[in-house]
């Protein structure tokens, strides 16, 4: 398989979620600038829920209009959104109007809504464009995706944006009669960064560029190296899972059977999957209620809160990896896959005690535990890398196990992802943005008891 091809798939997988991933480990930056401040993680949270409508769109397409939908055509119209709506980010993100007396980034919601539109609908796009390609193409495309984390988060770290020193400042007395010595307040002096948000936005608009550019290219290749469809059955059980429940995997010859030996091929087919009793098939469900509800909504709100009393380091740190944390979650998975419904509740409870930490030092905003120290910003770095990883392998371990089990498995647990994301952005968005319960602080003038 030449070079290049893999090297494609790798591009191509980095523009399915470079936009938004880009747009969270910039905040400590925006949110010095937009009025909305540290709440602006909430309304991040809401607006990409809802650009889950272009999921839901390509799904009923597929439903109601079997083999209409051009899904080449789909990703070359969302890329080129993706593409546009980075350029006008970069060109009107400080744009703001105001609503009820208070001044909102209407302009960088509005875009953002774009944005998250096209990475959201890549998750169900993308992926079945990258299964016309031999079976070891879609690991490459994994590595992108990969990727579409890691490099804004590195580009981030090497912009140093959010950075900040106290400094002394004088202020005189505005009474002329009677001038009263000059008063010296700290106040946060927040550096420069190396190079403008307008820039960093660019350079998204660049690397989805790239990945149109790659699709492109794929799209239009001979498909003599990629088509064939031989031994994919064989070497991937992920291919013949999809398969199963639609048609046979195991006789691709035509149906010569008699009846008795249909039947039979049809009983072997449903005893090799996994048996479940209502009670383990309720638990399943509850993990991808409860796994998704985490880590799309309740988490994501107050990560701002959780990491930002450390310093920026600590939060640039903790955006960046459990960025990654997450693919590499999927790559064990794809190597490492533990079905065990025990096993997956060890690591749900490890990853929710991890959670439940990083919440907790959220709600002790402005003065966390450790604060100020080596100990306490290591800690809160690895909490969310390990709440991301441990996360992510359960819901994809779930999603194995829900696929053996056919179509309509497939459907609640789509309808089980979506509730418990809106479920979990729902409850924090008042609790963030009506009732303050989660408050940010100063770390030139936030005194903390010892």
């Amino acid at each position: 398989m030449p070079l290049y091809i893999h090297a494609l798939a790798c591009a191509f997988g980095l523009g399915s979620w470079v936009s938004i991933n880009g747009l969270w480990v910039e905040l400590p930056l925006i949110v010095n600038v937009l009025p909305e401040g540290w709440d602006l993680p909430s309304y991040l949270t809401v607006i990409i829920q809802l650009a889950n409508l272009g999921p839901l769109l390509v799904t009923l397409a597929h439903k109601f209009c079997p083999g209409r939908l051009r899904e080449h055509l789909v990703i070359y119209a969302f890329l080129s959104i993706g593409v546009v709506a980075c350029v006008l980010l970069a060109v009107f993100w400080k744009n703001t109007t105001v609503i009820l007396g208070q001044p909102r980034s209407t302009a960088f919601f509005i875009l953002t809504f774009f944005l998250a539109l096209v990475d959201c609908t890549s998750s169900v796009t993308f992926l079945p464009f990258m299964m016309q390609l031999p079976a070891k193409y879609i690991t490459t495309y994994f590595i992108g995706e990969g990727l579409s984390g890691l490099v804004p988060g590195l580009v981030a770290l090497a912009q140093g944006v959010g950075m900040s020193k106290c400094v002394n400042v004088s202020h005189v007395s505005d009474n002329l009669t009677e001038p009263g010595p000059p008063i010296f307040i700290v106040e946060t002096q927040y550096l420069p960064p190396n190079f403008s948000s307008e820039i960093f936005f660019s350079f998204l608009a660049v690397m989805t560029a790239i990945s149109l550019g790659s699709f492109i290219i794929l799209n239009r290749m001979p498909r003599t190296f990629a088509l064939s469809t031989e031994n994919l059955i064989p070497d991937s059980d992920a291919v013949a899972t999809v398969c199963r429940g639609l048609e046979d995997p195991m006789d691709p010859s035509p149906n010569t059977k008699s009846p008795e030996e249909e039947e039979k091929m049809r009983s072997t087919v449903l005893l090799s999957k996994p048996l479940h009793s209502s009670y383990q098939l309720a638990f399943i469900y509850f993990m991808v209620l409860w796994v998704n509800g985490a880590t799309n909504g309740l988490l994501p709100s107050v990560q701002t809160f959780s990491c930002m009393p450390y310093g920026n380091m600590a939060y640039h740190l903790s955006a960046a990896l459990s960025a990654v944390a997450n693919p590499v979650a999927c790559i064990i998975a794809m190597f490492y896959p533990k079905r065990s419904l025990v096993f997956l509740g060890v690591l749900c409870l490890l990853g929710s005690v991890f959670g439940g930490y990083n919440m907790s030092m959220a709600a002790m905003s402005p003065c966390p535990l450790l604060q100020d120290t080596h100990l306490g910003d290591a800690i809160i770095v690895l909490s969310w890398v390990f709440y991301t990883g441990l996360l992510s392998y359960v819901k994809v371990m779930v999603g194995v196990i829900l696929r053996d089990r056919g179509h309509s498995a497939l459907v609640w647990c789509g309808a089980a992802v979506q509730a418990g994301s809106l479920l979990g952005s729902v409850i924090m968005f008042p609790l963030v943005n009506i009732y303050h319960l989660f408050q940010s602080g100063d770390a030139c003038n936030t005194i903390c008891p010892l």
